[in-house]
C-alpha cells in the first residue's frame, strides 16, 4: 500500500504515485524546506504539483515589505485557480528581522500571510538554497527583496519581476493568468 505521502492526487480523483511525479518535478523543488517559524517542513513538488509557482525573496523589515498585502491578495484570487505562492524569507540584504518569531509576526500577524513561507535561508550566492540556485541560473539573482519568479507547471522560470513590480501590477497578473 502507498502512503497518502507518496500519493499526488490530480484532478477527477487519479491519483499518481509521488515517485512518478518526481520524475516530471524538477529536483531543486522536490526538497524538504522548513516553514517560518515552525517545525513543520515542506516539500514544493508535493504542494505544487503540475501548478505554476510564484517565488519570492522577502524580508520583513524593508521598504518593499508591503507588498506582502498584494501577494496575499494574489494567492486568495488565484489559488483555486492552481497558483502556488511561495515566500523565501531571507536576511541577504540585512533586512530580516532578528528572530524567526519576529519575522512570522510580521508576515502572518501584521499582513495576514496564508501562502507558505519558508524560514530565512540565503537567495543569493554559493549559499543560495536550492530553488534560488536554479532560478538565478535560469533568470537573475534576486538584486534586493521582494524579487518575483513566476515558474511554470514544469519548474521553468518564464517570468521574472524586480522588487519595484507590485503584486497588483496588470503585467504580473497577466503573466499569472497566461499560465492557470
Amino acid at each position: 500500500m502507498i502512503s497518502p505521502r507518496r500519493m499526488v492526487a490530480l484532478g477527477m480523483g487519479l491519483l499518481v504515485s509521488a515517485s512518478a511525479f518526481a520524475a516530471e518535478c524538477p529536483s531543486f523543488l522536490d526538497q524538504e524546506f522548513r516553514k517560518l517559524h515552525s517545525s513543520e517542513s515542506i516539500n514544493l513538488c508535493e504542494q505544487a504539483a503540475g501548478k505554476p509557482l510564484l517565488v519570492v525573496n522577502t524580508a520583513s523589515h524593508c521598504g518593499y515589505t508591503g507588498q506582502f498585502e498584494g501577494l496575499e491578495a494574489l494567492h486568495q484570487t488565484y489559488r483555486d485557480q492552481g497558483l502556488v505562492v511561495v515566500g523565501f524569507a531571507s536576511n541577504d540584504f540585512r533586512q530580516e528581522a532578528a528572530s524567526e518569531e519576529k519575522a512570522a509576526e510580521v508576515c502572518f500577524v501584521n499582513f495576514g500571510v496564508t501562502f507558505t513561507m519558508i524560514a530565512p535561508g540565503p537567495v543569493t550566492g554559493e549559499n543560495a538554497n536550492p530553488v534560488f540556485r536554479a532560478i538565478s541560473q535560469q533568470s537573475q539573482p534576486p538584486q534586493w527583496n521582494f524579487n518575483k519568479y513566476l515558474l511554470n507547471a514544469e519548474g521553468r522560470v518564464v517570468n521574472h519581476f524586480g522588487s519595484r513590480v507590485t503584486p497588483e501590477d496588470p503585467a504580473l497578473q497577466e503573466a499569472i493568468e497566461s499560465l492557470l
